[in-house]
């Protein structure tokens, strides 16, 4: 688990850039033009990408986000990046994933107060992430992983894992380039 920050809610939340970002998405979920939303989710990174990612997708910041190469991400993915959020290469993302850094305090005098929690995410190269998956924040997903769908990851997952459930939990190990398939499998 990565180190996390606790921070006070700034006076006025929403502040004017994140309605900005607020606004880029807007823009991001009405266009049909595949180049036309590539570049609109370059302005919200702040950086050049050849990612894919389908409408509607939503974020908080937009440039805590780095994306690696050949990333794909299916419809309806929230990233809540208020700590930068990490994806390597070739990862590919189902459908109604959330990625969250944001968090608050158990203590519910705390959460009143405005006090919330950022923890970064980190999400290696080559990795699946199923449908309907929540990455929580501070959580590390190592290379070569699957996150099987409907899963909670609230803790990291070792590289070369199939990993699922609520909360997520390994399942067995991965051997990259063993021909690990459900076709391929015999059990």
């Amino acid at each position: 688990m990565q180190d996390s920050e606790t921070k006070q809610g700034p006076a006025g939340w929403p502040n004017l850039k994140r309605r900005r970002v607020k606004q880029l998405c807007a823009a991001f979920n009405r266009e049909d033009d595949p180049d036309a939303r590539l570049r609109i989710l370059e302005q919200l990174l702040g950086k050049p990408t050849d990612a894919h990612f389908e409408a509607p997708f939503f974020c908080d910041v937009g440039t805590n986000i780095t994306i690696g190469r050949h990333c794909f991400a299916n419809h309806n993915v929230v990233i809540l990046d208020c700590a930068p959020v990490t994806i390597g290469d070739n990862v590919l993302i189902g459908p109604n994933t959330v990625i969250s850094a944001a968090g608050h305090p158990l203590d519910p005098v705390q959460r009143n107060a405005g006090v919330f929690v950022e923890k970064p995410i980190t999400i290696g190269n080559s990795v699946w992430i199923g449908a309907n998956v929540t990455v929580m924040g501070g959580v590390t997903i190592g290379d070569n992983c699957t996150i099987g769908a409907g899963s909670v990851v609230t803790r990291d997952v070792p590289p070369n894992s199939l990993a699922a459930g609520s909360p997520c939990k390994v399942i067995r190990a991965i051997q990259p380039g063993g021909g690990d398939s459900p076709e391929a499998r015999k059990d």
